[in-house]
């Protein structure tokens, strides 16, 4: 049985738009996925901690909840597609490279 990831035609048709790039931009492109997945990771905790919070507020209307879990579900979404982006990315550069976190630098 084949798994449910995106064909190798699919992956052949995106790979060029990386593979092009030079790797001292295709570096700096990486830096910048990397940095802009973990301010998304922590958007999407701070959503998801609001989320449970008010699950634990019995004065939170369910429609209220129900935009909550929404928000939370659309920035997974969100973070999903930007994180095949930097992988793809990273595929292209052939290495991870060395990203301090933001308190680090």
């Amino acid at each position: 049985m084949k798994d449910a990831g995106p064909s190798d035609v699919e992956r052949n048709l995106r790979k060029p738009r990386y593979d092009s790039m030079e790797k001292l931009e295709l570096k700096a492109l990486a830096v910048l996925a990397i940095r802009e997945h973990r301010q998304l990771l922590a958007a999407d905790q701070a959503v998801y901690e609001e989320w449970l919070r008010a699950s634990d507020d019995p004065s939170i209307t369910s429609s209220v909840l129900q935009t909550l879990q929404n928000e939370y579900l659309a920035r997974q979404n969100r973070s999903e597609a930007q994180q095949e982006e930097l992988s793809e990315i990273l595929d292209a550069l052939g290495f991870v490279p060395d990203v301090p976190l933001d308190n680090e630098s």
